[in-house]
């Protein structure tokens, strides 16, 4: 299911240049909006006292507002937003779970289709993580925080994990982040339990009893 994020105008009120960030007075009235130079895009020239600027609202870790998506009223989106650090550490999930995938081939022999499972199902995440970043910068209708969850749950999350540091996208959000996470173990631990003896040892003692 699909969730819409709202779009606001209003009208820069003050900037510190040397600090980057500013505040913005909301079109509609009400208290001014925090806003920090990676809400704007990339390349984009210093924003002007006075510019008309349009933006979503997005609530920090400790519980305050500030805009994001930020561009000047009235122009085209742009997609390129804000920088995230990336390492190789990012994707140590990755290459942990090709050796653990290796060592279960050679111990249990799981089918080939789980490969392709995998495979297929990372090609979808990157392109509705690519599809969500889009609709973000253009105020449309947004890919819902659950079913990007359930497509990694469902084998997708290397492929999600290549999508969030390549668009540096829903990589900031803890809430998101901790459940992705948990996701990702929940998905390591059935595809090794599922490719390993152990049902069938279960169904045995089943059997037996």
């Amino acid at each position: 299911m699909a969730a819409r994020t709202d779009r606001f105008e209003g009208t820069l009120a003050s900037w510190n240049r040397e600090r980057g960030f500013g505040f913005i007075n909301p079109a509609t009235g009400g208290r001014q909006v925090f806003v920090h130079v990676r809400a704007f895009p990339q390349g984009s020239s210093p924003p002007a006292l006075g510019s008309q600027l349009s933006y979503e609202i997005e609530t920090t870790p400790d519980g305050k507002t500030r805009a994001r998506f930020v561009r000047v009223a009235g122009t085209a989106p742009i997609q390129t937003y804000g920088r995230v650090s990336s390492n190789i550490l990012s994707y140590l999930p990755i290459a942990l779970f090709a050796a653990l995938y290796i060592v279960v081939v050679i111990l249990w022999h799981p089918p080939y289709w789980v490969l392709f499972v995998y495979l297929g199902t990372s090609l979808l995440c990157i392109m509705i993580y690519w599809l969500d970043k889009s609709a973000a910068a253009q105020g449309r209708w947004r890919v819902s925080e659950s079913a990007l969850l359930l497509l990694g749950l469902a084998g997708g999350w290397p492929g999600a994990i290549l999508a969030q540091r390549l668009l540096h996208h829903k990589t900031k959000k803890r809430s998101f982040q901790s459940a992705f996470a948990g996701s990702v173990v929940v998905n390591i631990l059935a595809f090794v339990v599922l490719s390993s003896p152990f049902l069938a040892w279960l169904s045995r003692i089943s059997v037996a009893n």
